[in-house]
């Protein structure tokens, strides 16, 4: 038994538990909780299970999962970003960048380059399997604001026009999910839970 490595294992496992303490701008189905990251990250590794069969091109469910399940880690340090955020980019930054460094640094080596790597490969969005997951990421909290009356999407006076353009990185992980999400927009347009 490697006892250093089973060392570095749990303190990367112990790290991570922070993640259950970083709350995100939307709220749980139906609810007004705030969804917290880890539920975040299970919630779309069970919907990639559940959905992966309308992917656009075959992929890798273990590789998806394992993006989702570790594409916010880099939070715990960087913070949660809106994704409507007019002050901060919500796209990969330096800051995220050093902390997935160092927390998949507190890994052993072979693990914390595997895990690196996949989280640099979800945030360049040039792979199936990492536009699958990001499909994931970006259905769920629509279905969480068009469940919760317009959500964030009114508390934050978000139009149709940001959350499309937002959204429509569905469309590159599934067409089929897309057609279905910008279903849900023009219902909520039609609803007035969403701005044009």
């Amino acid at each position: 038994m490697n006892l250093e490595k089973l060392k570095k294992q749990i303190e990367f496992i112990k790290e991570i538990d922070k993640l259950k303490y970083i709350l995100r701008k939307t709220k749980l189905i139906n609810s007004d909780r705030n969804e917290n990251d880890a539920e975040h990250s299970w919630h779309l590794s069970v919907m990639a299970i559940v959905l992966a069969e309308h992917a656009n091109a075959p992929i890798d469910m273990l590789r998806v999962v394992k993006m989702l399940l570790i594409h916010d880690i880099v939070e715990i340090d960087a913070g949660d970003t809106f994704i409507y955020d007019a002050q901060k980019s919500h796209d990969n930054t330096e800051e995220e960048r050093e902390a997935a460094k160092r927390i998949f640094g507190i890994l052993p080596g072979d693990q914390a380059e595997e895990l690196l790597t996949l989280w640099e490969e979800f945030e360049e969005q040039q792979t199936s399997d990492a536009k699958f997951a990001r499909a994931m990421d970006r259905l769920e909290p629509l279905l969480q604001n068009t469940s919760n009356n317009g959500g964030t999407w009114n508390e934050f006076g978000v139009n149709y026009d940001k959350v499309y353009a937002k959204k429509y990185a569905i469309a590159h992980g599934s067409a089929t999910i897309w057609e279905y999400a910008e279903q849900l927009l023009n219902e909520s347009v039609e609803k007035g839970i969403l701005k044009r």
